[in-house]
């Protein structure tokens, strides 16, 4: 099976053929640890999750190294830890610092194993790769790429004639287009920050320019070619990134000699009902949040992965109800069954540029024709792992049917349906499809389905 990925790169879909076979590399940009994941964060996660399953499927289990970092040394982190000082905490800055990261790093993986993502081979965290970085810097230094000003080093954009290849656009262009940090230090406001220095309670670590940290560009090219090479074959992360920190990861590693990524692709941001998620707006929340909402993390994968990666993806109530209700429809068809052969068509949506919907869309057609073992196979390519897909909302509607059931035989034979339609109507009020047959009763969430509304019912 050949895989097909689209390259930002190239602007087009590609035949993938790894440098190695043996050993297909790929680096993801991991999160900024200094608060909880938002609904967004987590899309770039389960995107390349199913390419890291889709590759180990394909190239052997054994043959991948996938590397996603901690960026753990950031301005925003030394920010929530003096927000912490001055609130009384005690300890320095930077044990508060690492406290932070530490417990950032915790939520995270609490989280995205939550959401059926395997760990990477590889996380490595940029402070355990200070040296590394400081040793590309000097090799920039050396061949003329970099400076340095007043503590800072800086990598001179102009030197490098390819910058805005991956972007599309010209260094000209950007300036007039972004908001660029202009400052004495700079040559040139497009030049970027490799090397920043730090004040004495700051995390810093010394160097030929001075007690200081990195710059957040230098820290991905720094750990991918030390644990990837120096050539890998694909990198990814969300588009926004592509302007500017893969662009400038391109200039610096390209510069240090390194071949660097062959593929690279970015997945589309995240909405919420239609618009973009704000704080201000109200629609903003973590992925913790919807778990602790009774959301399961199968859910939130499934309606993640109904929409192509490479688009817009809205997270709304009604794919979420759906979601839920088509997961437990599935879970009782593949209960106790063995996974059997892949589907050949799930396989190959997979395999064109990682068409998770149309994935889903056969994985619909398995249920309908009753193919349990194969319909087990496709879940488990992508991930979804129905026996942690049971909620407590789940449970309840079970323990409502069955009272219900009870009810129902005892009104056939009193011919008093009174309670009966009264708890039928709570359960459609909950948002619940209500379906009775010779078979028994069935609950089945719909689009409308609120797990609160369920506490009337004292279950």
């Amino acid at each position: 099976m050949t895989i097909q990925l689209y390259n930002t790169a190239t602007r087009r879909k590609e035949a993938f053929e790894p440098l190695d076979s043996t050993n297909v590399r790929m680096y993801l940009c991991g999160p900024t640890v200094y608060d909880r994941a938002h609904l967004g964060n987590a899309r770039p996660v389960l995107v390349f999750d199913v390419l890291n399953r889709l590759l180990r499927h394909v190239h052997g289990a054994d043959h991948v190294t996938y590397v996603r970092n901690f960026t753990d040394v950031d301005d925003k982190i030394n920010a929530t830890a003096l927000a912490r000082k001055q609130a009384g905490a005690a300890g320095s800055l930077e044990s508060l610092v690492q406290e932070r990261t530490d417990e950032t790093i915790a939520w995270y993986h609490a989280d995205m194993d939550a959401l059926g993502a395997l760990r990477p081979d590889h996380e490595p965290r940029a402070t355990q790769y200070i040296a590394q970085m400081v040793a590309m810097i000097e090799d920039l230094m050396a061949k003329g790429f970099a400076y340095a000003k007043d503590g800072h080093v800086l990598f001179r954009v102009r030197a490098y004639e390819a910058y805005g290849a991956l972007s599309g656009r010209s260094v000209d262009d950007m300036i007039a287009g972004a908001r660029v940090e202009v400052a004495p230090y700079k040559e040139d406001p497009m030049d970027f920050v490799l090397w920043k220095p730090s004040d004495d309670e700051l995390p810093g670590w010394d160097s030929p320019w001075g007690r200081g940290r990195p710059g957040w560009h230098i820290e991905c090219s720094a750990m991918a070619y030390e644990l990837l090479g120096d050539t890998f074959d694909i990198h990814g992360g969300g588009n926004d990134l592509t302007f500017p920190h893969h662009e400038n990861e391109i200039a610096q590693s390209t510069c240090a000699g390194h071949g660097f990524a062959r593929v690279w692709m970015h997945n589309e941001m995240l909405q919420v009902e239609g618009k973009k998620m704000s704080k201000s707006l109200g629609n903003f929340f973590t992925v913790r949040d919807l778990l602790d909402e009774g959301v399961p993390g199968e859910v939130i994968r499934f309606v993640m992965l109904s929409t192509h990666y490479r688009k817009p993806m809205d997270w709304t109530e009604k794919k979420r109800a759906e979601a839920e209700a088509t997961l437990r429809k599935w879970a009782g068809l593949v209960d106790g069954v063995a996974p059997g052969a892949l589907p050949p068509l799930v396989l190959e949506a997979l395999s064109d540029d990682l068409n998770t919907p149309l994935a889903i869309t056969h994985m619909h057609k398995l249920a309908s024709e009753g193919d349990a073992a194969g319909l087990a196979s496709a879940l488990t390519l992508m991930g979804i792992n129905l026996d942690a897909s049971e909620t407590p909302a789940g449970s309840a509607l079970d323990a409502l049917a069955q009272r219900l059931a009870v009810l129902r035989v005892a009104a056939m034979q009193s011919k008093d349906f009174g309670p009966v339609d009264a708890m039928k109507a709570a359960l459609v009020e909950a948002g619940v499809e209500v379906r009775m047959s010779k078979a028994g009763v069935e609950l089945v969430p719909g689009t409308a389905f609120d797990a609160s509304k369920l506490e009337a019912l004292d279950v």
